[in-house]
This record gives C-alpha cells, sequence and structure tokens, in this order.
C-alpha cells in the first residue's frame, strides 16, 4: 500500500521527490496541486478544531538565534545516537542498526551504545560489515553565526509567552497554536513523508495551572487503543485512563481524545490508531511523560503525533536564562505555568491519511478522503465535447464555484477515464452533463464511494443547502 501511494501521489501530482531534474536529495519533497490543496485542508481541520476550545494563534520565524536553543536544552541534548560503516560509508540512526540486528535493548548516552558495538557484532544494514563508530550526531541546523533553522515550532511560543498571556487577559488555560516548517538534520531520511529534513508541523502550547491540571470534563466513553510502557493494549477510554493512573492529568487525558477525534475527523481510521506511551529513556530531555498518537500503515505503526507533558521546563528555562519574568499571578499565587504539547507532524498524517484511505474497485484506485478534506468536493464534466453540452457544463461549474471553490471542470478522455481519474484522486462526486440534461434541466451526480448515479435538478444542484444537506445525510 505504501509503494501504491508513493507512485499514486507522483503521477496524480500530490507529492514529489523536490530537485528530481538533479537526481533529488533525501529528505525533501514537494507538494504538487491537489497536495496543496489536502494539506491545507488537514490543517484548517486541526486549527478550527481547536479554536472550538478557545485557541489563539500565533507565526514566529524560521530562523531563530542561538541563546534560545541554548536555554531549551536543545543544542546540548538534541541529538540523536548516529552510526557508519567505515567500509561502506553509509549512515544510520543507531537505534536502525539496532533493529536490523534484532537487538531489543536501547542504550540510554553514547558510552553505553560504544560498549554495546564493542561487545556486539552489528552488521551494517546495507554491506554486512561490522558497524564500530558511534557517536552523537546533532540533528539541527545551523545556517549564519548563531542562528538555527528551528527543529520545532513551540519556542517562538514559548518566547513570546509573556505577550501572549497579556493578550489573553491573564487567563488560564491558555491554549496557543502555531503552524509552520520544522527542519531537522536526519541521519538517513527515508520513506518520503515519513522522515523529512524539511516538515510542516501543528503544534499546540497548553499553558496550565500546575495545582489544577484540568481541561474540560470528559464525557466522551469512545474507547481508543493505549499503550501504556507497563503492559499490552488496551481498549479503554482516556477517563478510565486517567483514573487508572496511565495518564498523568486530566487535562492531558483531555488532549489525548481531543487528538483521537482530530485524526478521526480527518479520516484516519480508529482501529488503525493508537496511543503508545514512551518509556523513560525515550522520553524528549523536556518531557515528564509522552504518549504517540500512532497510525498505522502496512502493518507497521508510525507516530503522527507527539503529545508531552513539558511541566514548566521551558519557560523556566528560558525565565532563567533571558532574565525575563514568566511567573503569573492568579488569586494572590505565583507560579510558573505547565504545559501540554500536542504536536501534529502534518507530512505523516497526509501520507497515512491518502495509505488508509486507498481502495481498488474493479481493479481501479478509490481514494476515499473524506469530503471535508478531498482536495475537490465536485468534478463536473460534459458526457461529450458537444458545444451545448460544454455550454452547459460550464455554466453549473461557473455557478458552483461561486458557493463552493473545491470543484474542477473536465472533459478530457472518455466518461468512464474521467469517473477513473477523479475516483483516484479523491473526488467525492461527479456530475455530468448529458443530452437528457437539455430536455429537463437535471445532471447525474455520481459517488465516488459506491459509484451510484442518481439525477438531481440543476437548481437544486445550485442550491448551497441542499448540496450540505445531500452531501453530509450519506
Amino acid at each position: 500500500m505504501y509503494d501504491d501511494i508513493v507512485e499514486l501521489a507522483k503521477r496524480r501530482g500530490f507529492f514529489w521527490p523536490s530537485f528530481s531534474i538533479y537526481g533529488g536529495f533525501a529528505g525533501f519533497y514537494d507538494y504538487g496541486p491537489l497536495g496543496v490543496l489536502l494539506k491545507d485542508n488537514i490543517i484548517r481541520t486541526w486549527k478550527e478544531s481547536y479554536m472550538e476550545d478557545g485557541a489563539i494563534f500565533l507565526d514566529s520565524p524560521n530562523i531563530t538565534p542561538e541563546p534560545v536553543f541554548r536555554a531549551s536544552g536543545h543544542l546540548a541534548r538534541f541529538s540523536d545516537l548516529a552510526a557508519e560503516c567505515e567500509k561502506c560509508k553509509s549512515k544510520f540512526k543507531f537505534e536502525s542498526v539496532l533493529a536490523f540486528n534484532k537487538q531489543d535493548i536501547i542504550p540510554a548516552n553514547l558510552e553505553e551504545a560504544k560498549e554495546m558495538a564493542s561487545d556486539t557484532y552489528l552488521k551494517c544494514p546495507v554491506c554486512g560489515s561490522r558497524i564500530t563508530n558511534i557517536y552523537d550526531f546533532n540533528l539541527m541546523y545551523k545556517v549564519s553565526g548563531d542562528y538555527y533553522l528551528r527543529p520545532e515550532t513551540a519556542q517562538g511560543i514559548f518566547v513570546n509567552f509573556k505577550l501572549l498571556f497579556n493578550y489573553n487577559r491573564g487567563k488560564l488555560p491558555m491554549i496557543v497554536g502555531q503552524a509552520g516548517k520544522g527542519f531537522r538534520n536526519e541521519i538517513s531520511p527515508r520513506q518520503s513523508l515519513i522522515r523529512l529534513r524539511e516538515f510542516n508541523q501543528c503544534e499546540i502550547e497548553v499553558f496550565l495551572d500546575p495545582e489544577n491540571l484540568e481541561f474540560k470534563s470528559l464525557y466522551d466513553y469512545k474507547k481508543i487503543k493505549m499503550k501504556p510502557n507497563t503492559g499490552e493494549e488496551l481498549d479503554i477510554t482516556v477517563k478510565e485512563a486517567f483514573e487508572r493512573g496511565l495518564i498523568s492529568s486530566q487535562a492531558f487525558a483531555y488532549f489525548v481524545l481531543k487528538t483521537q477525534n482530530i485524526l478521526e475527523n480527518i479520516g484516519i481510521e480508529s482501529s488503525k490508531l493508537r496511543f503508545r506511551q514512551h518509556d523513560p529513556d525515550e522520553r524528549a530531555h523536556y518531557a515528564s511523560d509522552s504518549w504517540d498518537a500512532e497510525g498505522l500503515i502496512d502493518n507497521e505503526w508510525f507516530e503522527i503525533v507527539g503529545i508531552a507533558n513539558r511541566t514548566d521546563f521551558d519557560l523556566n528555562n528560558h525565565q532563567s536564562s533571558s532574565g525575563e519574568t514568566m511567573t503569573t499571578k492568579i488569586e494572590e499565587r505565583e507560579f510558573i505555568p505547565y504545559v501540554i504539547e500536542p504536536s501534529y507532524g502534518i507530512d505523516r498524517i497526509l501520507l497515512t491519511l491518502m495509505a488508509q484511505s486507498l481502495e481498488t474497485r474493479d481493479g481501479k484506485n478509490v481514494l476515499k478522503i473524506p469530503y471535508p478534506v478531498a482536495p475537490y468536493h465536485f468534478a463536473v464534466f460534459p458526457l461529450m465535447k458537444k458545444e451545448n453540452l460544454k455550454e452547459k457544463a460550464e455554466y453549473i461549474y461557473e455557478n458552483m464555484k461561486k458557493q463552493d471553490k473545491y470543484i474542477v471542470y473536465d472533459e478530457a478522455g472518455t466518461i468512464g477515464k474521467r469517473y477513473a481519474r477523479q475516483d483516484e484522486i479523491g473526488t467525492p462526486y461527479c456530475i455530468t452533463v448529458d443530452y437528457q440534461t437539455l430536455e429537463d434541466n437535471t445532471v447525474t451526480v455520481r459517488s465516488r464511494d459506491t459509484a451510484e448515479q442518481k439525477r438531481i435538478k440543476i437548481e437544486e444542484l445550485l442550491d448551497l443547502d441542499f448540496i450540505n444537506s445531500y452531501i453530509y445525510k450519506k
């Protein structure tokens, strides 16, 4: 399925390797015309969902001065253990070498990793030679002087905390979101959108009173898949997980459930979505607890959202480093807020959505992307390139476009090929103008998901209320 999606994405204009005329460079991908629309619709779904909880948003620079990352701990601790084969010169994340050699123990630091490589014959995944060269690899790009490309959007929010808190009229909880680019000097970028050097992030920072780590009530009793680091995978509600002590706070539980609901609304299947808790030695340096929302592609789980309890780590460090107070005062109490961070990897979400949505019908691809995030909602066709049919089809297209911009006109090829083309790019409905249209002002509306066809009057089709009711009752 993964290979099928990568091939379809390039052929149909969702995404493809960047700089391909120069042979391509690992870790960089372009979004094509359909990919841009799909990505933007995913981000819009994310943003509107958090706006329902009162979120405010920020847009900060991609380039960040060194003092910010010194305070945040990224300069000293944002690194991976890496391995290089001295024979074939291939480079890997050390954990990838361990997985290839079926080693379950993950070293906690460089000294342990070197000791493991000395005591164990670790084969190179490419040439089979023994790997002994193990080293720390900093994942940030230094661009010039004392400036770095940001590896996450979060620090832009933290350094603006006081301004944001004042804008929010001194109220907590406060939710701040930022959508933007992140950059990481990956050791071995691979699997198209899974591991990129430049990627799209949507991060949320929820600022909370450390003595009141609650958000909205957990009245949704839907069970989700959770895999704590202490046991087997469970089907459990987040309310039960919190009450049993698997999740550290009520607010954390709320944002796990929030993440589940957003991903389902985007189109990720609940049966192919789980939350896995990090082991203590796996957590990022700023996190006291972390859970990954993982999506399933070809029987392999991939992280698509990371949810971390950052406590007061970032604000406290920036206060110490900058001299700017991050202390807030509520009801005569002074404190530095705690932070819960759901961080969405948009590229991975998009890839997971496409992989899970792809089906075949009569030997042809059908991409069953949900209507709200599909690149196009409708395609309008004339049955044939006859002037009277084209004129009517163009009239419908132009008038529908006034109400819904996500619409495309297509007259190239046979009607069967046009249906197949729209099915493959995920367009939920095709509207065909035929000779009966000229007689009774009705058109054929064909469903992508069922291939069923229904005749509808043009005046109804141009009524947005009717179309919305028609779509959402399906």
